[in-house]
């Protein structure tokens, strides 16, 4: 199945995510905002620590579902006699339920300035006998 990929997150939210937590994160880079922009609220998508660039079949991930979706913009203002400076940084918050591990079979779109995507399938564990 197809899915939109966040890439490059950190260790600490993999983890979070691989012990069942739901978790909101906040997304600022720019790869990863274009494709969390795209999930809407429901959706599944693949979350990994590996970067776009090293992305290919075996990748391993975390399927999580959409709970929530907000954009944010965040504007700092600084000022002196000299001069003046205004700065805005948009972000994403999205918080995410995991589902399963999963592995990518083929990296179906990798471009910049849009949603990467994988298509992925589900990791089964088998008892040992």
């Amino acid at each position: 199945m197809e899915y939109i990929a966040l890439t490059g997150m950190s260790e600490r939210v993999i983890s979070e995510l691989r012990n069942h937590h739901p978790l909101t994160i906040e997304v600022r880079s720019p790869q990863n905002f274009f494709a969390a922009y795209k999930a809407n609220i429901g959706d599944l998508i693949f979350i990994t620590h590996v970067c776009p660039e090293d992305m290919r079949g075996g990748t391993v991930g975390i399927i999580a579902k959409v709970l929530k979706h907000q954009v944010i913009t965040h504007r700092m203002v600084q000022s002196n006699d000299i001069y003046y400076e205004e700065r805005e940084t948009t972000l994403l918050r999205i918080q995410l339920e995991p589902r399963f591990v999963s592995r990518v079979r083929r990296v179906t779109s990798n471009e910049v300035c849009k949603a990467t995507k994988v298509d992925a399938e589900e990791m089964p564990f088998f008892d040992a006998r």
